[in-house]
């Protein structure tokens, strides 16, 4: 019995590893063919976790994409029209494992981007003004989203609508992310605020005015 079990893992363990090898989305898959654009280089892990709207998205070269990742253009699949490039990612992104990214109008994220973990990012929400309908159907204003080049986004962050973050942003682990970030700016908390920020001519400091140049503070 025990000589028939351990059999059997190591084969559900081999097909499992099969199946995520040869089940990745990459250029010249069949699936790939659905996107707007999926460049060179790029692949998006298997499985995901929820994909739709694929002629929406455009995904640059060398970008890679974590396993059970949501990527959604639209309300639903066979929404008919879609925006043309309703969820756009550079080049040379990391996107990681189980991130949610759902584009309902624009969502653009530019080159050298990285996610951690469990990042949330959406241009939509719901509304709650009308107390007689269930806030699940009163659907938010459509509030595009754009993360700057060579910007890091924590674990677990989570970017809302209307969201504009600048260029080498980051963003700390958990944070919950509404409005314009400045370039070379970290910020960090519930709601996300700057914390530390790059002077020109003079180095990172902190909020409080402090010079961080030589001190490692841990957010």
């Amino acid at each position: 019995m025990h000589l028939a079990r351990n059999l059997a893992n190591r084969v559900v363990h081999a097909l499992h590893g099969w199946a995520q090898q040869v089940g990745d989305i990459a250029p010249g898959t069949r699936l790939a063919e659905t996107f707007g654009h999926l460049g060179a280089g790029s692949a998006i892990g298997f499985p995901t976790e929820a994909l739709f709207g694929t002629a929406g998205m455009h995904i640059g070269e060398d970008t890679l994409i974590g396993r059970h990742c949501a990527l959604s253009v639209g309300y639903g699949p066979g929404q008919d029209p879609l925006p043309a490039r309703g969820l756009v990612i550079g080049d040379r992104c990391v996107i990681g494992a189980r991130a949610c990214i759902t584009a309902h109008t624009s969502i653009v994220i530019g080159d050298d981007v990285w996610f951690g973990k469990d990042v949330f990012v959406s241009d939509a929400s719901h509304g709650y003004t009308d107390p007689t309908t269930p806030i699940g159907r009163q659907l938010g204003e459509h509030q595009p989203v754009s993360i700057g080049a060579g910007s890091w986004i924590g674990h677990g962050a989570i970017i809302l609508p209307g969201t504009t973050i600048g260029r080498n942003v980051v963003v700390a682990a958990g944070s919950v992310v509404r409005g314009t970030i400045e370039d070379h700016a970290i910020v960090a908390g519930v709601p996300a605020r700057v914390v530390r920020r790059l002077e020109p001519g003079i180095g990172w400091g902190r909020k409080d005015g402090a010079d961080v140049r030589q001190v490692g503070v841990a957010l």
